[in-house]
């Protein structure tokens, strides 16, 4: 049955029209080798093709989860300005704090951003793992948020050539024909200067990328390039409108991938 799901999951890559909107908490590395804060870059941005970026306001949340425990992490953030090729956007500096072995499933809950060019809010529901001493512990349960993407494949080490699989969940239950958007990471953030480095690899001729859940919410991607990679389910949450306005309230979930050697 498992194969058969994962055989429908494979779905025709759609290029479409348009930049993607990607919430990105980034650091320079998934897998912790010591213990202590790990910095990280809270961007909403365009990483791909180091595009626009879009001012962020405080997140309604920003917490952990390690072996099963939820850790606020609000105070954490600390508002920074961020600075891409084309602007520069309100963004925050934060760090995680890693202790134990085992995974740290970092979620952030942004505040609804409204997008003049399509009079319409954007609420993206980020969710990326990060592990010390290779001991897998929470990156496969889900964490109850109103949408997310729950991995069937652990997300801080995917081996380029690989095929990730996801499932799309809206209020814990398969959202099926969720569009996905696909992005890479091209030109990731300095930590140092929180500024973009100059981009890595260009974004398509045909636009984003794009795959579709099947009836049980699953999705697959084959991953050609080391680096991060996101997957955003557009409009997968059970909130649609805010403040009279249409919300697309997506579920956004990061991995890192590597070259074998």
């Amino acid at each position: 049955m498992r194969n058969m799901i994962f055989a429908a999951a494979l779905a025709t890559l759609i290029p479409i029209s348009g930049q993607a909107h990607f919430l990105l908490p980034y650091a320079a590395e998934t897998q912790i080798a010591k213990p202590g804060d790990v910095t990280l870059a809270v961007v909403f941005w365009h990483p791909f093709e180091n595009g626009h970026v879009m001012d962020m306001q405080a997140p309604e949340a920003f917490y952990m989860i390690h072996n099963g425990e939820k850790t606020d992490l609000i105070d954490r953030l600390e508002a920074a300005v961020f600075k891409g090729a084309q602007n520069e956007g309100a963004a925050f500096r934060a760090t995680l704090p890693v202790k134990r072995s085992g995974d740290y499933v970092l979620v952030t809950q942004p505040a609804p951003y409204y997008e003049t060019s399509e009079d319409k809010y954007i609420q993206q529901l980020t969710k990326v793992v990060f592990n010390r001493n290779q001991l897998p512990t929470d990156w496969a349960d889900p964490v109850g948020l109103p949408t997310e993407i729950v991995p069937l494949v652990k997300p801080y080490n995917v081996v380029v050539g690989s095929t990730f699989t996801g499932q799309v969940l809206r209020e814990g239950q398969p959202a099926a024909g969720i569009e996905i958007e696909v992005e890479y990471v091209a030109a990731t953030p300095d930590l140092g200067s929180f500024a973009a480095t100059p981009p890595t690899a260009k974004p398509l001729p045909g636009g984003s990328l794009v795959v579709v859940s099947d009836m049980n919410g699953y999705f697959s991607f084959g991953i050609p390039k080391a680096g991060w990679w996101g997957f955003a389910a557009l409009g997968s949450g059970p909130v649609t409108e805010h403040e009279g306005k249409e919300l697309s309230q997506d579920a956004v979930f990061w991995i890192n991938a590597f070259d074998l050697e």
